[in-house]
């Protein structure tokens, strides 16, 4: 769907808008927003109300066709809810409504005109970017490899976003902020929906490339041999056990000041997780070609502030490799030793995620990082702490860490894709324990999330840093099986307002 923003006022009405669709909000107790009452001066949305065919409930609906007054085909009313506080909630299930009905309509081109400065505590940039995200949602297909795809003819193809002639200019550049936001989103989804005899390793890397091509973004991919040169041995451990070579990622956006020190985002690139020797359940594995998601992430945050052309220094690196059982393999039991020099004794191969992170975390220090923040689907214990609404956030508790945890809590509300922050206090550092080792791999199932971030705490003691546990939030099960294409609207809100400061 192609957006636009359409300006008006009152030397161009939007009654006399030609249009396939106008679609206008109502609320509760029969009152009609401003751009509902413009259209209703021969009373044809009033009485649709007072014959009850439409509460204004928010996500309700009510097509009219050809009303009189008007000079459009058809005039969609959509329920908000209260007048004095239209929610969040409320103005999203209007827009999914939008979607239902768009898709079908026999009409190639539409306006919106909902009130997009009346959310409760929202301002316009906020509307038009969730208006923009939440419909490519809604339209987002995961129909690549099918034989016959989902391709209607019918459907709105256009849409103009109605705002008021003021505020056009404005307007026109948050909508661009949220194409690109939207891109990111679908290419994260994308990736994290392919199947692993896909997207390997050396797939991830060579989307990678292909971004740094479209985007003029640096690029560099380590293989098997640079890896053992920098003594990655707890990356190179969870490698062993599959034919496909694991692939160190890093791509470079330096849109900022030549010497400022840039925001590290480090992505987990796991691209299929069997638990390694420490096998999964057979039921529902097929899931675990989500383990990429973070890697996912950081591609997607990456294809977003490159379109935008974000002012900002961002370096993203991408451990990515399979996990998978072979006379090769880790076992439980073994010890290897991680670029920082600490050694590990391995008691579950399927705690892998944090093996292939520790020594990204180690190799990032070369960039005298601002901030580094990872994102990664770590942990089962995180889904069963938080389900499937928030991420964990997990960062040391001091001010410079208290200042880094609340950017990224703000940016996530900013963006309908929040987390929650969890402790990492040097107390759970006690189960990390061994008698063989600097520290074991695991830490038993009481706090298994918070233990997974200590582990991580270890090797980002000379930077500032912060985790985020996307486990519950990166994917979705059941009938609506799919990569979610978060948290790259959080990470994405982070980096421009750092860009902004």
């Amino acid at each position: 769907m192609d957006f636009s923003i359409k300006a008006f006022d009152t030397k161009n009405a939007i009654s006399q808008a030609k249009s396939g669709c106008i679609a206008v909000g109502i609320f509760e107790n029969g009152k009609l927003s401003a751009a509902a009452k413009a259209l209703d001066s021969k009373g044809a949305i009033t009485n649709a109300l007072k014959s009850g065919d439409i509460s204004g409930k928010a996500g309700s609906a009510l097509l009219l066709q050809a009303p009189a007054g008007t000079t459009a085909d058809r005039v969609l009313l959509l329920g908000l809810g209260a007048e004095d506080a239209v929610s969040d909630r409320n103005f999203i299930s209007a827009l999914q409504t939008v979607i239902r009905v768009f898709t079908s309509l026999g009409a190639a081109e539409a306006l919106f005109a909902l009130p997009m400065d009346g959310v409760r505590g929202r301002d316009l940039a906020w509307a038009i970017r969730t208006t923009v995200v939440t419909i490519r949602e809604g339209l987002y297909r995961s129909d690549e490899l099918k034989s016959k795809k989902e391709n209607s003819k019918a459907g709105v193809k256009k849409l103009g976003l109605l705002v008021d002639a003021e505020q056009a200019a404005l307007a026109k550049n948050v909508l661009a902020q949220g194409l690109a936001l939207a891109n990111g989103m679908d290419l994260s989804k994308t990736l994290g929906n392919l199947p692993p005899n896909i997207c390997t390793p050396t797939y991830l890397a060579s989307t990678a490339r292909k971004l740094a091509k479209e985007f003029k973004l640096g690029v560099e991919v380590l293989d098997r041999k640079q890896l053992e040169a920098l003594k990655m041995g707890s990356f190179l451990s969870v490698t062993n056990g599959s034919e496909q070579p694991p692939k160190f990622i890093v791509l470079k956006h330096m849109g900022g000041k030549v010497k400022s020190a840039p925001v590290v985002l480090v992505g987990k690139g796991i691209t299929f997780d069997t638990g390694g020797i420490s096998l999964k359940p057979g039921a529902g594995m097929d899931e675990m070609k989500y383990d990429m998601c973070g890697a996912a992430s950081v591609l997607g945050t990456f294809r977003a502030i490159a379109e935008m052309q974000l002012k900002l220094n961002v370096i993203g690196v991408i451990p990515a490799c399979e996990n998978m059982p072979s006379g090769k393999a880790s076992r439980p039991g073994d010890i290897v030793t991680s670029m920082s020099g600490q050694t590990i004794e391995i008691l579950n191969t399927d705690a892998e995620g944090r093996l292939i992170l520790c020594d990204a975390l180690t190799y990032v220090e070369r960039y005298k990082p601002a901030v580094v923040v990872d994102i990664a689907t770590l942990t089962g214990a995180c889904v069963t702490a938080l389900g499937h609404h928030n991420t964990g956030l997990f960062t040391r508790h001091d001010e410079t860490h208290d200042e880094l945890a609340n950017e990224l809590l703000a940016a996530g509300k900013d963006f309908n894709d929040t987390a929650w922050r969890m402790p990492v206090e040097e107390i759970y550092q006690e189960q990390l324990k061994s008698n063989f080792a600097d520290m074991a791999n695991i830490g038993g199932p009481p706090g298994g999330s918070i233990t997974a971030a200590c582990f991580l705490e270890r090797y980002t003691r000379k930077y500032t840093w912060a985790h985020l546990d996307i486990a519950g939030t990166a994917w979705k099960s059941g009938a609506a099986k799919g990569a979610t294409g978060r948290p790259v609207p959080l990470l994405t809100s982070f980096l421009m307002k750092r860009a902004n400061q």
